[in-house]
């Protein structure tokens, strides 16, 4: 027994010596460790395929090990190439921690869900062609700015395609063939200054593609759209362009001949000239009768009178015709309402005829080819002209959402019965729909008493707003109503509970919302908000930011609710004492309360107090507590650097199961989301930046040793 343990102490000195010699460490490998942990959640996300060879969801190296498809630079993984392999599950939640990862090619798979949210940072190549993702395309696109070559088609995405190309001045290459995208090119497009490759073909997309005039584009494909208006000339120059398949009013015409001393002058209008070869320039002057009357070359002959009188008549025409456009068009101008502030400048409008039962019947665009690159499409407004028995509706962007009829929302909620009511909120009632097809979305039926847009165009115009807001954690609006003087919205139906049930529900069956997971619920919002006050232009304010608004489905995803309905309420700025004010007590701003201002700053506010709500699991106004406690603000903020006084404010559920440091940190964002004066307040991209180092820290430790118990900390 001796000699066989002296022989394996042996061993274990020969292997450590071997390992020492070779300068490599057995304690860590090579390859940075949030990488490893990025690469071992997208393993567990693709259900742990075993056509990843060599790849494990504990422990090993990527790097060291040489796993499938993984290419390093020294500690680092900079491409993951894993295409054709049969793949399926998702992509995960982690590939943000690759923050070298230059090349991701996940194409020719059978990937499903969402594209994750965050994507590696410095990413130059994205392929997740012909797998079978939906959705839309993820807003963190924006900040991939060293992408030069995207390409998603063949999959299932969907919805507007995104305002998020105004950084990537690098792309080379864009492919979103073959998916469901709808709606106008966003006008970012005109930013895309090296654009060479651009794919769009076999989708829903509508208007026209004057966004596209001035991209040095050499293959385009836009077939089997719903484009419509003329195209341009510079597009219809390009050598690859495939436009089948689309409404355009007429092909692309070929450039005009530009006079030159080899060319023949402009003919007259309406009399075809034959160019007769001679190299001199001679050409034919045609009469109404079809034959030559003069025959001219260089400067020998001169012209007769007939051909003169031609030009003359011919240029009369011209110019009558012109005064003719001018005439109408000023009295046309003038004869626009006077409430249109804003210019429409070079702008392609959709007319909308609205019928008896509420539905929309789209109406082919007048033909334009003027620019769109400065379009600001949230600075339009709206018009109504009357016909005979019915109106038409010029707005200033189609309504994506869908049009309901009242019968048809009446049977889906059995008469809004109060069996089927699910909340109240400010504008109104929300009731669980449940349609024939089977699919239950969330009513919400307002009462025009609360309404500020009383009118229906302005309402439309707040719908149109809305129906274009489009993020992972944002509740999408995909229907409304206006039949018969109603005005009701239809949700996606998120089937959990609130994050104010969550927090303060008695029940015991609710899972409990362990540190990790509050961590995610802020950033989630936090990303929401972001979207909202970020990318949208102009600015998304919420106004109405509160625990009762955050659902959560089955996962504990949140979704924030209620976006762009701050449009619908009365103007609060002259009616801060009314019962319809804007906000809840507890979370609003100091400066709503003083003035009733309310801007982004109002909302980062609001999310402060949301934060302290999952930090403590206390409502941020308690009537129920000793008066210094009641507000969980004024209570909470002198104590979030303190931490033995932090610690005791945590919420009892978790039972002193966080990261010390982590709480801190935590507390650290609060502090500087609450603070008194809105300057002092971050913008909602440095809140999220925040939480991700902060989640991503988090998931780190948690995979850690439970022998260090100095990681924990019991209140």
């Amino acid at each position: 027994m001796k000699i066989k343990c002296a022989h394996l102490c042996f061993e274990f000195r020969f292997v450590l010596l071997i390992a020492l010699f070779s300068g490599l460490s057995v304690v860590q490998g090579i390859t940075h460790p949030s990488d490893v942990e990025a690469l071992q959640e997208l393993y567990v996300s693709l259900n742990c395929s075993s056509q990843l060879t060599g790849w494990t969801s504990v422990g090993g190296d990527p790097c060291e090990e040489s796993w499938m498809g993984i290419t390093c630079h020294g500690s680092a993984i900079v491409s993951i190439q894993i295409s054709g392999l049969g793949l399926s599950g998702s992509m995960g939640y982690m590939l943000s921690f690759l923050g070298s990862l230059k090349t991701l090619d996940v194409s020719d798979n059978r990937i499903h869900e969402s594209i994750p949210y965050q994507l590696p940072p410095n990413l130059t190549k994205l392929n997740i062609a012909n797998n079978n993702f939906s959705g839309n395309l993820p807003y963190s696109i924006a900040s991939s700015l060293s992408l030069s070559y995207l390409n998603t088609s063949s999959n299932s995405l969907g919805q507007s395609i995104g305002d998020i190309f105004a950084n990537l001045t690098d792309l080379l290459t864009l492919d979103l063939s073959h998916n469901n995208f709808s709606g106008y090119l966003p006008t970012s497009f005109a930013s895309l200054s090296n654009l060479l490759v651009l794919h769009l073909q076999n989708n829903q997309l509508t208007g026209s593609l004057n966004v596209l005039d001035g991209l040095p584009l050499t293959d385009l494909n836009v077939a089997n759209n719903n484009f419509s208006g003329s195209i341009p000339q510079k597009i219809s120059s390009i050598s690859n362009f495939i436009y089948g398949g689309n409404l355009f009013d007429e092909s692309p015409a070929s450039p005009p001949p530009r006079p030159s001393p080899a060319s023949p002058p402009p003919r007259p209008l309406g009399r075809p000239y034959h160019n007769n070869g001679d190299s001199s320039g001679s050409y034919a002057s045609w009469g109404s009768d079809g034959q030559s009357c003069n025959s001219f070359k260089g400067n020998k002959n001169r012209l007769t009178v007939g051909p003169i009188l031609g030009i003359v008549l011919g240029s009369l025409v011209v110019v009558v015709l012109a005064a003719a456009v001018l005439f109408a068009g000023i009295r046309k101008k003038k004869r626009k309402d006077n409430t249109m502030k804003h210019s429409f400048g070079n702008i392609p409008l959709i007319l909308e005829k609205v019928n008896n039962e509420g539905h929309e019947q789209r109406v082919k665009p007048t033909p334009t080819t003027l620019d769109l690159r400065s379009l600001n499409m949230e600075n339009l407004t709206c018009q109504k002209m009357k016909g005979n028995n019915e109106s038409v509706n010029i707005v200033k962007s189609p309504v994506t959402a869908t049009s309901y009829n009242i019968r048809t929302l009446q049977g889906a909620t059995n008469s809004f019965s109060q069996e089927n009511l699910v909340g109240e909120g400010t504008l109104g009632r929300v009731y669980r729909g449940q349609f024939h097809n089977g699919k239950v979305m969330a009513i919400k039926k307002i009462e025009n008493a609360a309404l500020s847009l009383q009118d229906e165009d302005n309402f439309l115009e707040a719908i149109s707003h809305m129906s274009r807001l489009r993020h992972p954690n944002i509740v999408p609006l995909t229907g409304y109503c206006t039949e018969h003087g109603q005005r009701l919205l239809v949700h996606d139906y998120i089937g959990n509970r609130s994050l104010q049930d969550m927090l303060y529900s008695s029940d015991d069956r609710i899972k409990v919302l362990t540190w990790n997971v509050r961590i995610k619920l802020a950033l989630g919002i936090a990303r929401a908000l972001e979207y909202l006050h970020e990318v949208c232009l102009p600015s998304v304010v919420h106004r109405n930011l509160k625990s009762a608004n955050i659902l959560l489905d089955q996962e504990l995803n949140p979704y924030l609710s209620d976006c762009g309905l701050a449009a619908l309420l009365p103007n609060t700025e002259r009616q801060v004492s009314s019962a319809q004010m804007v906000g809840s007590l507890g979370y609003s701003a100091p400066e709503f309360a003083l003035s009733g201002i309310y801007t982004v700053k109002s909302d980062v506010y609001s999310f402060g107090v949301l934060m302290l709500e999952l930090l403590t699991g206390r409502k941020p106004l308690d009537s129920s507590r000793v008066r210094a406690e009641q507000s969980l603000v004024r209570w909470a903020t002198p104590h979030l650097h303190d931490l033995d006084a932090l610690a005791r404010m945590v919420d009892p559920t978790l039972n002193g199961l966080y990261a010390v440091k982590s709480l801190l940190q935590f507390a650290d964002i609060i502090d500087l989301c609450v603070q008194p004066e809105p300057e002092f307040r971050p913008p909602t991209l440095e809140v999220v930046q925040a939480l991700v180092q902060l989640l991503q820290r988090a998931s780190i430790q948690k995979r850690r040793s439970s022998e260090d118990l100095s990681f924990y900390r019991n209140t």
